[in-house]
């Protein structure tokens, strides 16, 4: 370690947040949902605090002129506050992470081994915008074990600040140490969170496109996120018309700013003259932009022109391209393309077209006949999600506490070799298991 990294205020701090996880990882269930209730009733209490903090963030945001996506996100309405609360709870109520036995095996007679899950040891969290998200992570950190540094978007810090006082003013009066859960407040300390690997476990941005791509170039430590949310719903032939306009339209109005919201529509050629109209006027009812191929503005005369940039374009906004293709195979094919293995959902009564859909179609979420807006911890019953990973090797899909926890081998002996099980008098492993 360098001079200057002993120095470094933020190494104290990742120390001190590692030291906090070490205790966190072994204290009982008990203790850790009474900490989670204690962070509820806090949050609960400072909650006029937290409302005007956002208040204040999201004017500064207005004059530094925010965009409007990370506008929505930013903003944290009494109603948010409220379900993020909730969230806190229902994470409370859920089984501990910790502590479970996997593997239980007699390697041979006094020779046991156990697979045993414990915590990762301390997150770097690493978001834009979205408040709440501080809320959602810290009791999911909480609960699995693990210290937790957050570091928010500049446009959130006094929204932030004033979630992670409540929330350390709850740890204080608790068997959990306020230093488990840090904020990091400068552009600065992110920088230098990045290179924190031999204090930092896992790194998980939430935040745009080229936000997550940079944290990914940047750091060694493990980064668990993604980087785009184009999703898709391909209308199949045999698709209820109805039934394809509601949820067309619940996946791209619902929450456009969400990274599980519909990018582009694709819908069967035989299935267009009939749907589309009706989808049309219900997107445009409610201010979406539509943008259609060539085929589609046959159909659609008045909606601009899709250029080739549309199908790779995470709008996070009231914009939809739209593509008309001959076959479930062609729709499929344009997924796995232009996706960003994130959801995807096919609207038919066709079973045996739904059952090729979510064979094929490589992607963390691949629904039938539903939103692509259920993609989300909470909708999944997980409580809360620290985040949303595209990747191939799990965790996949939302993340909640399952994805805070790693495992240890223990094996234990009564002066067992392995010189015993070696050699031309080799003695034999039982391999029994014991669970």
């Amino acid at each position: 370690m360098t001079t200057l990294q002993a120095a470094s205020p933020l190494i104290a701090i990742a120390q001190k947040t590692r030291q906090a996880a070490s205790k966190l990882a072994v204290i009982s269930t008990e203790a850790k949902n009474q900490a989670i209730e204690a962070i509820a009733q806090a949050l609960e209490s400072a909650r006029d605090e937290i409302l005007q903090a956002n208040i204040a963030d999201c004017e500064a945001a207005t004059a530094d002129g925010i965009a409007k996506p990370l506008y929505k996100r930013l903003q944290l309405d009494e109603h948010k506050l409220r379900d993020a609360i909730a969230g806190v709870r229902d994470v409370g109520k859920l089984a501990d992470p910790v502590g479970k036995v996997q593997i239980h095996r007699e390697i041979d007679t006094g020779l046991v081994l156990k697979r045993i899950t414990c915590p990762l040891g301390v997150l770097g969290i690493i978001f834009e915008a979205r408040p709440e998200a501080a809320i959602q992570i810290v009791s999911l950190a909480i609960k699995s074990g693990n210290g937790v540094i957050l570091k928010g978007g500049k446009e959130a810090i006094r929204s932030c600040e004033a979630i992670v006082k409540a929330i350390k003013q709850g740890l204080s009066q608790t068997a959990v140490s306020p230093d488990a859960v840090q904020l990091l407040t400068t552009r600065e300390e992110t920088l230098e969170l990045l290179n924190l690997d031999k204090y930092v476990d896992l790194i998980i941005p939430r935040g745009s496109n080229s936000f997550v791509r940079f944290v990914q170039e940047n750091t060694r430590i493990p980064v668990l996120g993604h980087a785009d949310g184009i999703c898709h719903v391909y209308v199949d032939k045999a698709a209820d018309v109805a039934k394809a306009v509601s949820i067309a339209v619940d996946a791209k109005i619902q929450y456009p700013a969400a990274c599980n919201a519909i990018e582009t529509l694709l819908v069967h050629a035989s299935i267009a003259p009939a749907f589309l109209p009706k989808v049309a006027a219900a997107l445009q009812e409610n201010h979406v932009e539509l943008r259609g191929d060539e085929r589609t503005r046959k159909i659609l005369p008045h909606i601009y022109s899709t250029t080739a940039k549309d199908w790779e374009t995470e709008y996070s906004d009231l914009i939809l391209a739209i593509k008309i293709v001959d076959s479930l195979e062609d729709a499929i094919a344009h997924i796995n393309e232009y996706g960003s293995r994130h959801t995807e959902a096919i609207v038919t009564e066709d079973l045996a077209a739904a059952e090729t859909f979510i064979g094929l179609v490589n992607a963390a979420g691949v629904y039938h006949n539903c939103s692509t807006r259920f993609a989300d911890g909470f909708r999944y019953g997980f409580g809360a999600e620290v985040g949303i990973s595209t990747q191939q090797m799990p965790p996949r899909g939302p993340v909640g506490l399952e994805g805070l926890v790693t495992y240890k081998y223990q094996i234990t002996g009564d002066g067992h070799i392995v010189a015993t099980y070696t050699g031309a008098n080799a003695k034999s492993f039982t391999h029994q298991d014991l669970l």
